[in-house]
């Protein structure tokens, strides 16, 4: 471990131990904790702290963890469907499941369509993106959660930040592209919070539907939709990705947990060309967007989860920096 006067760096494996003792003191098993901190370890090689190591501060303080939960379950399925009982277990547990059985049924029938519910919180969710694309796979996965954010117009929390995430497979890599439908992830508030630091303007709302940078009153008030000027693109995302949640399950839930749903449609992209046909036009659709005049002072045209896999190669090889005061949290929770 080296310290530094405001941030503490830390090996990778050392971060995801010092992660999964917090969930597993919280009353998770060791190889249930161990899956949680692998994938909130990758947020944080990613460039995501705010879906990172803080984010086993708040499964162990959520009062949903202490709850009783059941073995995640299929309940219903056919041969290219699947719908799963998250077992009131944190999604970023459950989720690894229902990627399991999406993939064993595209492997069989080429297509999966998978729903999961009674769980909450899925974390990064070009975690489970990134998983199926690497077997080989095209997905789209949709998560609704609480609310958090107030519709275009108004100022109360109606529909969760709802991301959508989408993988293609490649080579060397998979294409992911992972985006929330807030302007502002509510990980980012809490975290904002934590650390006592401004929000950006135009992304949150106080409890008197006021705009505020203090995350604190954005905690009590609400989160604002993507798109600024724009954000009935936003808020019309955001509220089918809420629809697709009642697919995910929500309906099946009762009690606090009901507002999450999440939804994986997979399938292999020879379903309707060739892979090689495939893998050689998607090669020179990028050639072709990095190949585009750039502005003055840029460098290179990226395609969506280069930055992020290139971050965590290199935090891989230079460890993870935690404020300190996150650093103490966690130590202290451990």
């Amino acid at each position: 471990m080296n310290a530094q006067s405001d941030r503490v760096v830390l090996a990778a494996a050392e971060a995801r131990s010092l992660a999964a003792r917090v969930i597993q003191r919280a009353g998770y098993s060791k190889d249930e904790a161990d899956v949680i901190a692998a994938s909130l370890l990758d947020a944080e090689l990613c460039g995501y702290p705010a879906l990172g190591l803080a984010r086993s501060i708040t499964i162990a303080e959520d009062e949903r963890t202490r709850d009783p939960r059941t073995p995640v379950n299929v309940v219903h399925e056919t041969p290219v469907s699947a719908q799963i009982d998250g077992g009131g277990y944190v999604g970023v547990y459950s989720l690894n499941r229902a990627v399991e059985v999406a993939l064993d049924k595209a492997r069989a029938k080429g297509f999966a369509l998978v729903g999961l519910h009674n769980s909450y919180f899925s974390g990064r969710n070009a975690y489970y993106v990134e998983k199926i694309a690497r077997a080989g796979y095209a997905v789209i996965h949709t998560a609704s959660s609480e609310a958090y954010v107030a519709p275009l117009g108004g100022r109360e929390c109606a529909f969760g930040t709802n991301p959508l995430a989408v993988g293609l497979p490649g080579e060397p890599d998979p294409y992911i592209f992972d985006m929330g439908t807030s302007a502002i992830t509510r990980g980012e508030v809490v975290l904002a919070s934590r650390l006592n630091q401004l929000l950006p303007p135009g992304v949150a709302i106080d409890a008197a539907g006021l705009p505020t940078l203090d995350a604190a009153e954005a905690l009590k008030g609400a989160i604002l939709p993507l798109g600024g000027t724009q954000a009935h693109k936003g808020y019309g995302l955001a509220f089918m990705i809420q629809a697709f949640g009642l697919l995910g399950g929500t309906g099946l839930t009762q009690g606090r947990a009901q507002h999450f749903g999440f939804m994986f449609i997979v399938f292999d992209p020879a379903l309707l060309m060739p892979r090689e046909q495939y893998a050689a036009q998607l090669a020179e659709l990028i050639a072709a967007m990095k190949a585009t005049p750039r502005k003055a002072g840029v460098d290179e045209i990226r395609i969506p989860s280069e930055r992020a896999f290139r971050e965590r190669a290199r935090r891989q090889r230079e460890g993870v920096k935690l404020e300190r005061r996150l650093h103490e949290r966690l130590l202290a929770l451990s």
